[in-house]
C-alpha cells in the first residue's frame, strides 16, 4: 500500500531530511525509505513485520536499518522541519479564518514517556493539545503529557509551543479566533490569547464560579464555536494511520514525530487535490 508515491516524496519530503554526510550510504533511496515508514505509521504494524520489499524492488534490507534510519530523522528534527516547511511554503491552502484547540487521550499499550492513568479510559494514555485550522487541517501539537494531567495542564507551556510553531512557519497568530471547548476555560488561556492578539471563543464552564470572571467581558460566538466539529474530523483523519490510534513508542520523541509525519502526509494529499 503506497500512501505518497515517490515523486511528492522527493518534492514535499526529501529537502527537508538530513543526508548522511559519511560512512556508507543507504542500500536503496531515500524515497524508498519513506514509503516503508509511511506505511508501518499507516497500518501500524511492528517494525520487525513491516512490508520492506514491497517498496524495495527486490532488494533486502534488514527491519533495524530502517527504524534506526528514522530515528535519526526523529532525533535530530527532520520530521518536524519537513512538516514546518510544508506549511510555511503553502499558507494559501490553509483557511485561518479560525483555529480549533482540543486536547486527545491516547491508549498507551508499552509504558514509556508522559504516561499516566486516565480515570474516564479507565487505563494509561498521554494527552497533547492540538491545534487546526478551519478546514480541519492540522496546525501544530503540544509536547505529550502524561494522561492523568487534564488539558489545561501547564497551559502557558503548551501553548508557547504551538504558539512557536506557528511563528516558525511564518504564521502569524495575531488576529486569529480561536476556538475551544469548555475545559479551556480559564484565566491563563484567556490571558495568553489576549496576549498574542487573538480572540478566544471559549464556551464557559459553568463549574467557574462568576466571581471568576466578575470584572471581564466575555467574548463569546456561538455559530463561530460550532466550527469546533472539525477538529474532531481531524483527529479521526489522524487516527487513520493505526500507528497512532494507540500508542506504542515509548519516546516523545518518536510519538511526536509520527504526528508530525502524518500530518505531512494529509496535507500533501491535500495540496495535489487542489
Amino acid at each position: 500500500m503506497k500512501i505518497l508515491d515517490k515523486s511528492k516524496i522527493d518534492k514535499h519530503i526529501l529537502p527537508h531530511l538530513s543526508k548522511r554526510k559519511r560512512g556508507p550510504k543507504p542500500t536503496i533511496p531515500l524515497n524508498e525509505i519513506v514509503m516503508i515508514i509511511l506505511n508501518r505509521a499507516k497500518t501500524g504494524s511492528q517494525w520487525r513485520y513491516t512490508s520492506i520489499m514491497d517498496f524495495t524492488n527486490g532488494v533486502k534490507v534488514k527491519w533495524q536499518a530502517i527504524y534506526k534510519q528514522h530515528r535519526k530523522w526523529c532525533k535530530d528534527g527532520s520530521w518536524k522541519r519537513v512538516w514546518t516547511e510544508l506549511l510555511k511554503n503553502n499558507h494559501a491552502a490553509l483557511d485561518m479564518s479560525c483555529v480549533q484547540l482540543d486536547g486527545s487521550q491516547t491508549s498507551v499499550k508499552r509504558g514509556g514517556e508522559a504516561v499516566g492513568f486516565q480515570g474516564r479510559k479507565a487505563s494509561k494514555t498521554t494527552n497533547s493539545l492540538f491545534l487546526a485550522d478551519n478546514s480541519g487541517q492540522m496546525l501544530a501539537m503540544s509536547t505529550p503529557q502524561a494522561g492523568s494531567h487534564h488539558d489545561l495542564f501547564e497551559i502557558d507551556k503548551s501553548m508557547k509551543e504551538i504558539l512557536d510553531q506557528l511563528h516558525a512557519a511564518q504564521i502569524n497568530p495575531e488576529g486569529l479566533f480561536l476556538n475551544a471547548d469548555a475545559g479551556f476555560d480559564a484565566q491563563e488561556l484567556r490571558k495568553i490569547c489576549s496576549k498574542e492578539n487573538m480572540e478566544a471563543n471559549i464556551k464557559v464552564n459553568p463549574r467557574n464560579t462568576k466571581e471568576a470572571f466578575e470584572n471581564e467581558d466575555l467574548y463569546f460566538d456561538d455559530e463561530l464555536y460550532k466550527r469546533r466539529t472539525v477538529i474532531e474530523h481531524a483527529n479521526a483523519w489522524i487516527d487513520s494511520f493505526k500507528g497512532l490510534l494507540v500508542r506504542f513508542e515509548t519516546s516523545i520523541c518518536s510519538w511526536v514525530s509520527m504526528h508530525y509525519l502524518a500530518f505531512a502526509c494529509l496535507f500533501i494529499k491535500k495540496l495535489n487535490t487542489q
